[in-house]
């Protein structure tokens, strides 16, 4: 699709469950909820976007918090399937429950994926991770990988989930620079953002997660009326990869209760 100019990539994943955007977080492309749709079995239906400046989505000039917002409110409305549940993990977290706060019309419940209403120091230790000058391309898979491992990175699987094939080796398909311009664009104080809301809201929480303390997830979820908090032993940021069938079944559960009738 086009939106606003810009190419974006969407990855319908398919299935016969309630359709569901998912937005991936910095870095990402619509791939990395392949593993989740798998373990969902056609509980959900998945639509995920490249969204801006990454996966084969085009780059653009600049990357606010409020364009991810535009493009996710511009998609559901080009899809036609309005309001629906937006999955967002990280970065497109923050994006799901700001669209939910500015455009309630469009969003039916919200499952924010290991990120709070909070992207700054001293709350958050590490809001940016300074990617300048990190290598983007390499002669072979490995070498591209060891490349990013050299620069601090112990496991670079997530990073490597946005490498393809060239004519002249392996490269990323998004640019480093840009995922700087995405990174500092999400650090603020999203508070009355996450509390402007009230659809229905599932909240995971990796245990050992960098980007969101336990304390912070337990704040957010009890300020908020209408959300709910699972915890996932274990885990780190990315839940989805760390804990894919607990995952699955978290967001499969949350589904079945928004059924209409379930509670009647």
């Amino acid at each position: 699709m086009t939106v606003d100019g810009v190419p974006i990539r969407v990855t319908d994943f398919g299935g016969d469950g309630p359709p569901v955007l998912a937005l991936h977080g910095s870095f990402g492309r619509a791939a990395v909820f392949a593993g989740l749709t798998r373990e969902l079995d056609g509980r959900a239906r998945l639509l995920a976007p490249d969204q801006r400046g990454h996966g084969h989505s085009g780059r653009t000039a600049t990357y606010t918090a409020d364009d991810f917002v535009a493009d996710a409110a511009a998609l559901i409305e080009r899809l036609g399937l309005g309001p629906m549940v937006v999955l967002g993990h990280s970065h497109g977290g923050i994006t799901a429950y700001r669209l939910a706060a500015r455009r309630p019309d469009l969003v039916s419940a919200l499952i924010i994926e290991d990120v709070g209403p909070v992207m700054r120091a001293p709350e958050i230790a590490h809001p940016v991770l300074d990617v300048r000058g990190w290598p983007a391309a390499a002669p072979t898979k490995e070498q591209l990988a060891e490349a990013i491992r050299a620069r601090g990175v112990p496991d670079p699987g997530y990073f490597m989930q946005s490498a393809e094939p060239a004519d002249d080796g392996w490269r990323l398909l998004f640019d480093w620079d840009d995922m700087m311009a995405v990174q500092t664009g999400g650090v603020g104080d999203w508070w009355p953002d996450w509390l402007e809301s009230s659809c229905p809201a599932l909240v995971l929480h990796g245990e050992h997660s960098p980007l969101l303390p336990a304390d912070l997830a337990t704040r957010m979820v009890a300020r908020r009326p209408g959300s709910r908090l699972v915890e996932f032993p274990g885990a780190g940021h990315w839940i989805h990869d760390d804990d894919p069938a607990g995952t699955a079944r978290a967001i499969a559960d949350f589904l079945d209760e928004l059924r209409p009738g379930r509670n009647s």
